[in-house]
């Protein structure tokens, strides 16, 4: 049997009794997590021109688009609610596969997959989160197997995701053996997505998170229908890892395959990219230990790896067309924020935050500086030299939120729901609370329909 034939069969045979309680925990986190995301990033800049377009379009009424309400088909609102929880750089991230990591973002596709295709089909709460737990596997070991590395300039959301995206959505769709191998040949036709987008600040970086979970449903529905695919769409001569790859580990991929389940190992504390958390937890440490006058600071020196300083996060922060965007990439931006207003929140990325005369003189003197090695990707030492000369510092290597190493508690995972929910000022938070109840007993439910009605705004 091939490695596709062996991803396929744990894909659609392995059954919910296979999966440890701490696996189901997690993944109904996740969909706390996403959910959420979706809710809080519903009105954030560019997605209400999504929205328009995608109810101009109409079609079968089979899933509900979150927030905004309506129906549409499975793959357009699976596509919509992922751009919403991708809007603020807030949704779960870095899959772990044994021992190693990948900066990867997959519940941000799977989840709304597999809300819209487990409602479109009638699936019950069980069956979702079977779907989830598999497509989440199937991408993280895609996701650790390739190596990514990011200098090759391709949107992981929008390449590996898609096979997440297509395994969900034939699970839940009950393909046979042979539709799912074409469906993810099929799938390997569309895989896009780049990091241009973030570079340069614009909408467009939300976009490949969100066409990964409309192109995995489309994949599974031309399968069903008798499209043939790629017969090898991994391991191909111009399959996925020859064209998207440098240095690849296949072997990862069936490694202790249907006995461990592998997700999104991080859920965020904080509504920016990851590669900024640790200067934010350093900067959190220095001004809920110290009583830092921010007009008193002479400067800040932010101490990251040089892949993080030469990266887009290490630019000068400056407002161009899409200032969110130009805050939630920011590094100088993130540290400034936290500093000056002890705390890292949602609205802290709107238009009157980001412009406050007072954050941009402070990140303007914010300095970067390469001194962590390597093989501390995440780390970062932040030093603020007062006018005084005093000087405070504080060092994090691994930054809250790590599911293994420095966790949110159940309590905090809620806490970010609801805060999600409040920023919105959409879904009524009684209803919000309701939702939450559902999911975490989301394999006792029979009707989907009835979470997402409660989802919406009223």
């Amino acid at each position: 049997m091939s490695i596709i034939e062996e991803l396929v069969s744990n894909v659609l045979e392995t059954r919910f009794e296979s999966f440890d309680l701490e696996t189901i925990e997690q993944a109904k986190n996740r969909i706390i997590e996403v959910i959420g995301c979706s809710i809080g990033g519903a009105n954030a800049t560019g997605c209400s021109m999504i929205v328009d377009l995608v109810k101009k379009w109409g079609g079968a009424e089979e899933s509900t688009i979150l927030v905004h309400g309506g129906k549409a088909p499975a793959n357009n609102v699976a596509m919509v609610n992922s751009i919403m929880a991708r809007s603020f750089d807030f949704e779960p991230v870095e899959a772990y596969v044994e021992g190693t990591g990948s900066p990867a973002h997959i519940s941000g596709t799977t989840v709304p997959t597999a809300l819209a295709v487990a409602e479109q089909t009638a699936a019950s709460g069980r069956e979702l989160i079977s779907s989830l737990v598999l497509g989440d596997d199937l991408t993280s070991r895609l996701a650790v197997a390739s190596g990514f590395p990011l200098d090759l300039g391709w949107d992981n959301t929008g390449t590996f995701n898609m096979f997440g995206a297509t395994a969900i959505a034939g699970r839940l769709w009950k393909l046979d053996e042979r539709q799912m191998l074409n469906a993810f040949g099929i799938v390997l036709n569309q895989l896009a997505g780049s990091l241009q987008g973030v570079y340069d600040k614009t909408h467009c970086f939300k976009l490949p998170i969100g066409l990964a979970a409309r192109a995995g449903i489309f994949s599974a529905e031309l399968a069903s229908q008798g499209l043939t695919g790629v017969k090898d769409p991994l391991l191909g001569k111009y399959g996925y890892f020859t064209l998207y790859c440098r240095d690849y580990n296949p072997d990862i991929l069936t490694k202790n395959l249907g006995k461990k389940f592998y997700s999104d190992s991080v859920l965020k504390p904080y509504p920016a990219c990851r590669g900024t958390h640790a200067a934010i937890d350093s900067a959190l440490q220095i001004t809920h230990t110290h009583d830092i006058e921010p007009g008193n600071i002479d400067e800040i020196t932010v101490n990251v790896t040089a892949a993080l300083r030469d990266g887009f996060l290490g630019q000068q922060f400056e407002i161009g067309d899409v200032p969110q965007v130009d805050a939630t990439f920011s590094l100088r931006y993130t540290v400034a924020n936290a500093l000056l207003r002890k705390s890292v929140r949602l609205e802290h990325f709107s238009d009157e935050f980001i412009r406050d005369p007072k954050v941009i003189e402070l990140a303007n003197r914010i300095k970067l500086a390469a001194t962590i090695p390597p093989e501390k990707p995440l780390a970062a030492e932040l030093e603020v030299r007062m006018k005084g000369g005093g000087i405070f510092s504080a060092h994090v290597d691994v930054p809250k939120g790590d599911t293994v190493h420095n966790p949110l508690t159940k309590q905090e995972i809620k806490e970010k729901f609801i805060s999600n929910v409040t920023f919105s000022r959409t879904v009524a938070r009684e209803n919000a609370e309701k939702a939450l109840t559902m999911i975490e007993r989301l394999e006792e439910i029979s009707d989907l329909g009835e979470l997402t009605s409660l989802l919406v705004e009223v």
